[in-house]
């Protein structure tokens, strides 16, 4: 446990650093262009290249390649750095194909997926440009999880955490500097973004290349398709990319329908998606991302018990984590949402909608956070069919639930879908957990995670009261609202602390003196 922790911790730290830079892109971002025709254009454009990103990237690849990768580990050096070499020139032949393919057809693609766009003049042909325009994007970041995964097998999280950050330098720094420059060539400026987030995409990859040659990895020309791990990989690639698949039909599916609700609905619903990333990024796939090569390792070595300990401590921690930031997030996600977007073009109705949309997608964080670390162990077991069968029944629950409430709440529908097909997800994979591995006593699991609700409720409420008097007193400017965030939030977590403690989850002070010293 200690190990996870210590990486848990690392790529927290690069991930948060990651994550603020991801919020104050979506702040200029909110500035510079609101919520309209281009935005939703955009965040419509970028959907695209991003249905194939799980697929191509960090989930499906980091399941399939992880563990055989580590098992080559321990035949040596050269085997990694062969399998490795093969797998990124599988990866540059295919996701190029792939990429090449979506530039050419661009046109024909937005059309089947934001087809309710068309009622209103230019707004396809801005989507299907934008989206040309930023379909390369799919190629660099495949490769960066490709580097992301060798160096996990390499016990190293930071810096792979820490990439994301270079992305987002790059989609801050571009719009702006582009944004006159455009304009006044009678460019919609929302270009801006679009190729900020090529040149982010590419950086991702490059700042990870000096530590995974620091880590004993050279690049050999070998590409064979026959090689038997890479027909490994594949057999453990297809059931968790068709298990993605689902989910990205899923956001396909989403897209058309969110496409005939009000404009700027999709503008919305993308800053608060954005908003509800940081607790997850931070910690749900931190602990699973860290937990998965220490897992295929005790599953190489047959080590049963120490196998469920590390299953059952990851999940302590990782609802500890996220149970106490969602509950405080979701109480003060009004003066969040205020505070980071709302200037400029965003105005308060704009704030207001987010919102509504954020309290809804973060209150599935925990459920999202948990599944990650489940969904470990069946990749450790190289059992990809089982989250494949849960991830296609949640997102068949998604897809029904969005049909049968988009008509009656809006775009409000959607992160309330989310949320329950999340629980969905997890709870059929803790049903199926017994035939893995045998029978498991999720009773103090379950005890542990009530309590931890009681006392974020009880901090969120604090610290919702604490932001009610302070916006009294110090208004409502950028630093007076920055300053009572800061106090409000620090409340929360005290008297989350607190509660915590009183009712006896004595692990509270143990993980935090844990990471904080790892």
């Amino acid at each position: 446990m200690a190990d996870i922790i210590k990486g848990v911790r690392a790529f927290t730290i690069g991930t948060a650093i990651s994550r603020v830079l991801g919020l104050v892109r979506e702040s200029v971002f909110a500035y510079l262009y609101g919520a309209g025709r281009s935005t939703d254009a955009f965040n419509a454009g970028f959907r695209i290249p991003n249905l194939l990103r799980d697929l191509f990237a960090e989930t499906a690849l980091s399941a399939a390649f992880v563990p055989i990768l580590s098992a080559e580990k321990n035949r040596g050096k050269e085997n990694q750095n062969l399998l490795a070499s093969n797998v990124f020139n599988v990866l540059l032949i295919i996701v190029g194909i792939t990429v090449l393919s979506g530039i050419i057809f661009a046109p024909y693609i937005v059309q089947a997926i934001a087809f309710g766009f068309g009622k209103i003049p230019h707004k396809l042909e801005l989507t299907a440009h934008l989206t040309a325009v930023m379909f390369p994007f799919l190629l660099f970041i495949a490769l960066a999880a490709w580097a992301m995964g060798y160096l996990n097998t390499e016990k190293e999280f930071f810096i792979p955490s820490l990439a994301p950050a270079f992305f987002n330098i790059f989609s801050i720094a571009t719009p702006i500097i582009l944004f006159v420059y455009l304009q006044r060539r009678g460019i919609d400026p929302i270009f801006g973004m679009a190729i900020g987030v090529l040149l982010g995409g590419l950086l991702q990859f490059f700042i990870q290349l000096p530590m995974l040659f620091k880590k004993g990895f050279h690049y050999k020309l070998y590409l064979n398709f026959r090689d038997p791990n890479i027909r490994r990989i594949f057999l453990l690639f297809i059931p968790v990319a068709a298990g993605l698949a689902a989910s990205r039909i899923n956001v396909a599916v989403d897209t058309i329908l969110i496409s005939f609700l009000q404009e700027k609905s999709m503008t919305w619903l993308n800053y608060a998606f954005r908003i509800m990333h940081l607790p997850l990024g931070l910690f749900g796939i931190a602990v699973g991302t860290v937990a998965l090569p220490t897992l295929s390792k005790l599953v190489a070595e047959k080590k049963t018990p120490e196998i469920e300990s590390t299953l059952l401590n990851s999940l302590k921690l990782v609802f500890f984590l996220t149970i106490s930031t969602s509950i405080i997030i979701a109480f003060l996600a009004l003066p969040i949402t205020r505070f980071i977007y709302e200037r400029g073009q965003f105005t308060p109705f704009d704030t207001a909608a987010t919102t509504q949309a954020l309290i809804l997608y973060i209150l599935g964080v925990p459920f999202a956070a948990g599944l990650r670390n489940v969904a470990a162990v069946y990749y450790a077991y190289k059992d990809t069919k089982t989250p494949m069968i849960a991830s296609f029944i949640a997102v068949a629950t998604n897809i029904v639930l969005n049909l049968a409430l988009m008509h009656i709440i809006g775009f409000r529908a959607f992160p309330l879908s989310t949320t329950i097909s999340s629980f969905i997800n997890i709870y059929i994979l803790f049903r199926a957990l017994p035939g893995k591995m045998g029978p498991i006593n999720l009773k103090p699991i379950i005890r542990f995670s009530v309590i931890l609700f009681v006392c974020a409720v009880i901090g969120g409420l604090t610290g919702w009261s604490a932001n009610s008097i302070l916006t009294k007193l110090l208004g409502l400017s950028f630093i007076g609202q920055g300053f009572n965030l800061l106090i409000s939030g620090l409340v929360s977590f005290l008297f989350f602390y607190i509660s915590a403690r009183l009712l006896g989850i004595s692990e509270v002070k143990n993980y935090i003196k844990r990471f904080i010293k790892g």
